[in-house]
């Protein structure tokens, strides 16, 4: 259904279980960077009234969810730790060029924005049928299905704001460099890199 052309491979779930306070730290601040996108696209572009809408409601459950993964870290005796780089978004974002029209600006942020949903809902699932902590295992069943939504919403928006074959094209092409940014990623406690 994600249409990702590399599957997590399993042994990453043994990597985060060595680690779960780094993992859960990793996953706070994906949250609040997903709140933060929402925000920008709202900034960016504030005359696509459906998009403001639902990039509102977006930023509302992703702070939503940081608080929860925050109060997991809080409820295990640990503190927020630092940011971390995510290499895998730093690497995504290299495979559109810059410039364009403010229109292809705004359908390559919602294609990024699609594919990192994606991942995410692939690897909350993996972490929910693998994991041992059976609270974690809970907790990221939970948060796929709303990790899927945002994907979908993501697309959706994109199809909907530049050319339909285009961006289905440009969609395409992004799966298959993102499966190369996974074979060389994948190998930390980090919920994408």
């Amino acid at each position: 259904m994600l249409g990702l052309k590399l599957p997590t491979d399993p042994r990453w779930v043994n990597i985060v279980e060595k680690n779960i306070e780094e993992i859960l730290t990793d996953h706070a601040y994906c949250e609040q960077k997903a709140a933060s996108t929402a925000i920008s696209l709202i900034i960016g572009f504030p005359e696509k009234s459906e998009l403001v809408k639902e990039m509102t409601a977006l930023a509302r459950e992703e702070m939503g969810h940081f608080n929860m993964v925050h109060d997991k870290i809080l409820k295990r005796g640990w503190v927020l730790g630092r940011e971390r780089k995510d290499e895998y978004v730093i690497e995504l974002m290299k495979f559109f060029p810059k410039g364009g029209s403010r229109e292809t600006h705004l359908v390559h942020k919602l294609l990024y924005a699609a594919l990192i949903e994606a991942r995410s809902c692939e690897r909350f699932r993996l972490l929910s049928e693998e994991i041992n902590d059976k609270e974690l295992a809970e907790f990221y069943k939970n948060l796929m299905v709303s990790e899927a939504n945002h994907y979908t919403m993501f697309l959706t928006f994109a199809r909907k704001y530049g050319n339909r074959e285009q961006v289905n094209q440009k969609w395409q092409q992004l799966l298959e460099y993102e499966a190369t940014l996974m074979e060389k990623l994948g190998k930390k406690e980090t919920m994408h890199g």
